[in-house]
């Protein structure tokens, strides 16, 4: 991956959060008075800028993600196909969200993968669209962000087959692996992003991950509307739940929420070529 020298950490003394993976769309979070309602209590959570995701929740996730992002100033997009909708790759997808991406709202590709879970797209279907949108981004020069699921290395062979990690970036998302898939995910170049996930008290593993992970490849994300973070669980997920997974976080690193805050915005700024 391609990355500008990383800048030094800024001194504010409340940093602002970016939530770089969530699904806060029209249909999923209510109507668009609710949308901007979630949107709104994550600001004052401390959420400065959030990313929408245009995928997965069909063939067209794009238009109701780019809705949102063209609605609000701190809301940017992403364009892709959920490996659960991989059955429907083809020309007319790979068109439209080659379209979709030139749009200056539109900041990374994806979120692409594979999911061998739920299995709800045959897996060659699944691979397929993996690799064309590996592919995608490397052409239209944005991040590829990553949906890996029980994939047992599978999707990091088929980003190093695309060059991937020669393009602008590729992120990990909702990262669940042990310390060395880690390793192997940032030695190929590429940056994680840990969800609220890693407050559950079976995560032990992930945490050992929040301790020992590179603290200039770290994210944090929500995923909302699921995996809700310890006191939520069992509750709709949203962005204003971010701090907690910050929280748990830092104190797996023993740091000051800020300081990882600080990191984690810049990190995201850096990855999706947006100011700091």
């Amino acid at each position: 991956m391609s990355r500008a020298a990383a800048p030094q950490p800024r001194q504010d003394e409340n940093p602002r959060l970016f939530e770089t993976h969530c699904h806060v769309v029209e249909g999923v979070f209510g109507d668009a008075d609710q949308v901007d309602a979630t949107l709104e209590r994550g600001r004052q959570a401390g959420v400065g800028r959030f990313l929408v995701i245009g995928s997965g929740y069909g063939a067209d996730s794009v238009a109701p993600a780019l809705q949102v992002a063209r609605r609000h100033a701190d809301v940017w997009a992403t364009a892709g196909l959920h490996p659960h909708d991989a059955r429907h790759w083809g020309p007319a997808v790979e068109a439209a969200l080659r379209a979709a991406a030139a749009d200056p709202r539109v900041v990374a590709v994806g979120e692409a993968g594979l999911d061998f879970y739920y299995d709800q797209s045959p897996r060659p279907a699944q691979r397929e669209a993996l690799a064309a949108q590996a592919a995608l981004a490397r052409q239209v020069g944005k991040p590829l962000v990553v949906h890996d699921r029980d994939s047992a290395g599978e999707v990091l062979d088929i980003l190093r087959a695309e060059g991937a990690f020669d393009g602008a970036g590729v992120l990990w998302h909702c990262f669940t692996g042990d310390v060395e898939m880690m390793r192997a995910v940032v030695d190929a170049g590429a940056c994680l992003s840990l969800s609220g996930i890693v407050t559950f008290g079976s995560a032990d593993a992930l945490r050992q991950v929040a301790a020992q992970a590179p603290l200039d490849r770290l994210l944090i994300e929500t995923d909302s509307p699921w995996l809700a973070p310890v006191p939520h669980r069992g509750k709709r997920n949203e962005p204003a739940f971010l701090p907690h997974v910050l929280q748990q976080v830092a104190r797996c690193r023993g740091v000051e929420p800020a300081q990882v805050a600080r990191a984690t915005w810049d990190n995201a700024c850096r990855l999706f070529g947006l100011p700091a």
